[in-house]
């Protein structure tokens, strides 16, 4: 691996970041915006958000930044930027890790801005530190961005990276556990919603928040940890090197 590599794929990634306007506002403004929302729907009923605050302040991270990495890796592929870097003798160790750097910094802001307006603006509890939270929250924008490079190898346009959002992530957010509790779902989707990732990310999310930091919390950080992995592996397979 190439230190001097990914830094400058890392910088470069970040500046583009930085000069898409609308994509920062995505990042910084859509979630917690959305929490002020919900917040402002359940006021006559504030154990809502009490019960899916924390849940709600780890899970968007994961959304947007599929969105956004998945769009951005695309432009990558169909502008003819990634086809010039891979004829290049690089490793795609490095190109990858410069993205998932570049997306971990955007990751750690988005995660404490939206933590900040849970927690210091709107007050929402937990019997858990507020930083734990945000910490599973920047891991859970990990997995989006691995999950968004993954995805992007199988659109040929923007619209059709839209399109794997309600497709890829939808589903699970559904599942998890924030809208019914896994228990009550049928058996099969029961079973579904024990092999996706944003499951162990939801439940996570809830540990802390209960103040439960037992075992099977750092089992469930540990099964994000291996899908981030997973996914960033994938998606290498993904890269096609350029014979010269």
């Amino acid at each position: 691996m190439n230190l001097a590599v990914t830094v400058a794929t890392a910088a470069r990634v970040s500046a583009q970041l930085r000069r898409d306007r609308r994509t920062v506002a995505l990042v910084l403004v859509v979630p917690p915006a959305l929490l002020l929302l919900l917040d402002a729907m359940f006021d006559a009923d504030p154990t809502v958000m009490t019960r899916t605050g924390p849940a709600l302040v780890g899970l968007l991270p994961l959304m947007m930044m599929f969105l956004i990495t998945s769009i951005a890796m695309l432009r990558e592929r169909t502008g003819g930027t990634l086809e010039r870097l891979m004829s290049m003798p690089l490793a795609k160790l490095d190109l990858l890790a410069g993205y998932a750097v570049a997306f971990a910094l955007v990751a750690a802001v988005q995660a404490t801005v939206t933590g900040t307006v849970a927690f210091v603006v709107l007050g929402i509890p937990t019997a858990g530190p507020a930083w734990a939270v945000v910490a599973l929250a920047v891991a859970n924008a990990l997995l989006g961005m691995a999950l968004g490079l993954l995805v992007s190898a199988f659109a040929t346009s923007e619209f059709q990276a839209v399109q794997f959002l309600p497709a890829v992530m939808l589903p699970q957010l559904l599942l998890v556990g924030l809208l019914v509790p896994r228990p009550r779902l049928p058996a099969a989707l029961g079973a579904v919603a024990a092999v996706l990732p944003a499951t162990y990310a939801f439940d996570a999310l809830m540990a802390v928040a209960a103040g439960d930091t037992g075992p099977a919390l750092a089992t469930d950080v540990a099964v994000v940890a291996g899908a981030i992995v997973v996914a960033l592996v994938l998606a290498a397979a993904t890269l096609r090197r350029r014979t010269p």
